[in-house]
């Protein structure tokens, strides 16, 4: 069996057989919400989390084999690569044990060690070592030369020569680590000239914590202080524990030679072990840290990106403002913008009835179904405004976040979009497509500016990149697009397509109009039978020439349809949402060795609700209407709000007005969790009471103790 393949299965407790499929599906171009979907069968039924998972091992351990071909092509160039050194290295599938192997062979720059053996000390450093009971000064004195003027200088240079060689030592390396794994302390100090700059980091002014038990916002924190140069930061165990495990590993004896050994143990590690393990945990305790941060962001993402839509209506958007006004705008079904101007309802103009005659008029000529409005400044003023409009119609107000907006308003994508106006303009018309479709809206932004993360702008821009293109990826494909009316935005995300394909099946609906069926999109160019067998399932068209092209039903499948609607002698179209017709079906009679009955049943739950869309639906958000500020809070009131934001450390909740309350993870609920998310949800609606209001700082502490939830 491949040894990488073992190696996953156990790491992450999947079998082989089902990671040999995977891993085969992946190889031929599939795409994990595909796989996930698709090919249950194949894979056993598993989910993206556990495909993703076997992609990150697989990736992991194929730069672990191509990091030990470069080790062993290295190592053969010196003519040093024995067979024993060679079984060592194709063995090993640890990343630090197998560079630690390396170590000695790793060509460097010049050291004090390289320079001693180029003085000729190298022999006495050998004899040294071995600890024996010897006439020091008589044997260093052989060793004197034009390089070596002397025997401290000989010493100093056999002393250099054990060091390193101490240093390179795998057991010494492992014994090291394994004491930084169990103890080592994360402490930092403030810069004393940066006390004025660095006071919002005064928490870590004279901080110490065992960093496996740092929290990752915390050791993020501190990270983030240390680059801007306000703190001064270590990470090491005990130093005398650490030396004495290698005095015991290295000092033999006792006499002159072991006093030398001795000596250089503690430069050993003091010099060249600990700076190069406490990076190696600068390192890894980051990526950890990045890794926790990244996945409270992608959690957060995935819950705004399948927030619920309020769907295909017409909408004024609000773009509230004071003295520039409130930005208005409505678009259409489509979302496409119909008409904008400026009211100003607040001080200082204060023009409150003309405001309101001309959002009347809008509601009304363009036949607008509800108004949403952003969340920032004057969002509870502009709210309670419209509120007391009356309309000529049931008017539904929202209020939505604009988190990202501005950076949308001014994207190439937004100019693209609207090049004939402004930013106020294009924000507006974003704040009024996110109640319409938040997912079609969202993916424009770059996710870092959405406003749902924990120092996202601290951990590894990479790693979060390719996390959070996932999530979008995995959300858009879990919803479905509609081919029709989708941009390239949307388009882009799904499943087996990109920026080239979306672009090419927007340009192609432009120029004939329509799509009638999925097979259509074979006439994409560029867009093969590859691309078409990883995206047809998640495009849908409404109102196509083959009902099954709305569903979630793939192509491949449809003749399993054909098939059942055939030996119940009904139309496909009859099947179709005809729950008693679809009872009838007895699935066990089309298993294939292609298809078996979980893929068999996803069909049957695409025929009962073709075309449904798996968010909830949409509630509109009732604050207090005596809460316009943070002055207008009292300690003990109990308020309605609505989680804006989750982190490690707790939940962030929307009260009504300009900032933000936190519930603290302890004030949660009554039980003890590790993570708010096991209580919380972004969007949830939630009763909190008010704690403790700093105005200075605009800081409110909320909880959730005691207080009833609806």
């Amino acid at each position: 069996m491949d040894k990488k393949i073992e190696l996953i299965s156990a790491v992450t407790n999947i079998s082989v057989r089902q990671i040999i499929n995977t891993i085969e599906l992946f190889d031929g171009g599939a795409t994990i919400p595909f796989v996930a979907r698709y090919r249950k069968e194949k894979t056993g039924g598993l989910d993206e989390e556990q495909l993703e998972n076997i992609r990150k091992h697989n990736e992991y351990f194929t730069d672990i084999i191509s990091r030990k071909e470069t080790i062993l092509g290295v190592i053969e160039k010196q003519d040093l690569l024995t067979d024993e050194l060679k079984s060592e290295i194709e063995s090993t599938w640890d990343a630090n044990k197998l560079e630690d192997i390396y170590l000695p062979y790793k060509p460097k720059k010049r050291t004090r060690a390289s320079i001693a053996k180029e003085k000729g000390l190298e022999p006495l450093a050998d004899i040294i070592f071995e600890q024996k009971d010897i006439d020091i000064e008589n044997l260093a004195a052989a060793y004197l030369n034009d390089k070596v003027n002397s025997i401290d200088e000989a010493l100093a240079g056999v002393n250099d020569i054990i060091a390193e060689k101490i240093s390179e030592n795998l057991s010494a390396r492992e014994r090291v680590r394994n004491l930084f794994s169990d103890e080592a302390i994360i402490s930092s100090k403030l810069v004393k000239t940066k006390i004025e700059e660095a006071v919002k980091y005064t928490d870590y002014f004279e901080f110490s914590q065992k960093v496996n038990k740092c929290p990752s916002h915390r050791l993020l924190a501190i990270r983030r202080a240390e680059k801007e140069g306000f703190l001064r930061v270590d990470i090491s165990p005990n130093e005398e524990n650490a030396i004495k495990r290698l005095r015991y590993l290295f000092v033999k004896s006792k006499n002159k030679s072991s006093k030398i050994v001795e000596d250089a143990v503690k430069d050993s590690y003091t010099r060249l072990i600990k700076p190069s393990i406490e990076n190696e945990f600068a390192a890894s305790s980051k990526n950890i840290a990045d890794i926790a941060a990244i996945d409270v962001f992608t959690n957060n993402l995935r819950q705004l990106l399948l927030a619920p839509p309020y769907g295909k209506k017409r909408i004024l958007g609000v773009d509230p403002g004071y003295r520039s006004g409130c930005k208005v705008v409505c678009i259409d079904e489509q979302g496409d913008l119909l008409h904008n101007e400026t009211i100003y309802p607040h001080k200082p103009q204060e023009d409150t009835a003309m405001a309101m005659k001309k959002m009347n008029s809008l509601v009304s000529s363009f036949k607008i179904d509800a108004v949403a409005i952003g969340n920032g400044t004057a969002s509870r003023e502009t709210e309670s405004f419209v509120k007391r409009i009356k309309f000529d119609r049931e008017i539904q107000v929202f209020v939505v976040s604009e988190d990202g907006a501005s950076v949308y308003s001014a994207s190439s994508v937004a100019r693209e979009e609207f090049p004939q106006y402004d930013v106020t303009v294009r924000g507006a018309v974003s704040i009024a497509r996110r109640l319409m479709d938040p997912l079609a809206e969202l993916v424009k932004i770059d996710p870092k500016s959405i406003g749902v993360g924990q120092y996202q702008h601290d951990v590894d821009q990479k790693l979060l990149k390719e996390s959070l293109d996932r999530v979008v990826e995995s959300a858009v494909n879990s919803v479905g697009v509609n081919l029709n009316t989708a941009g390239k935005h949307l388009l882009n995300y799904v499943s087996g397509l990109g920026p080239v394909l979306a672009k090419n099946i927007v340009d192609y609906r432009s120029e004939n109009g329509a799509f009638k069926n999925r097979k259509q999109l074979m006439k994409v160019p560029r867009l093969g039978a590859k691309a078409f067998e990883q995206c047809a399932g998640f495009l849908r068209i409404d109102g196509g020439e083959n009902p099954l092209d709305n569903t979630a039903v793939h192509p491949e499948s449809y003749h399993i349809v054909q098939k059942m609607a055939k030996d119940l002698g009904k139309k496909i179209d009859e099947l179709v949402q005809d729950t008693e017709i679809l009872k009838e079906i007895k699935l066990p009679k089309y298993i294939t060795s292609e298809i078996d009955l979980p893929s068999l049943n996803d069909i049957i739950k695409e025929l009962e609700k073709p075309g449904r869309d798996p968010r909830k639906a949409i509630k509109v958000m009732e604050f207090d209407k005596t809460i316009y500020k943070i002055e207008d809070l009292k300690t003990e009131m109990e308020l309605p709000g609505i989680v804006t934001n989750l982190t490690n450390f707790g939940a962030f909740v929307d009260i009504g007005i300009k900032e933000n309350g936190l519930v603290h993870i302890s004030q949660i609920c009554d039980r003890f969790i590790s993570n708010p998310s096991e209580e919380l949800s972004l969007h949830q609606h939630v009763k909190v009471r008010v704690v403790e209001i700093d105005i200075d700082r605009k800081r409110i502490q909320l909880s959730m103790k005691g207080v009833k939830q609806a």
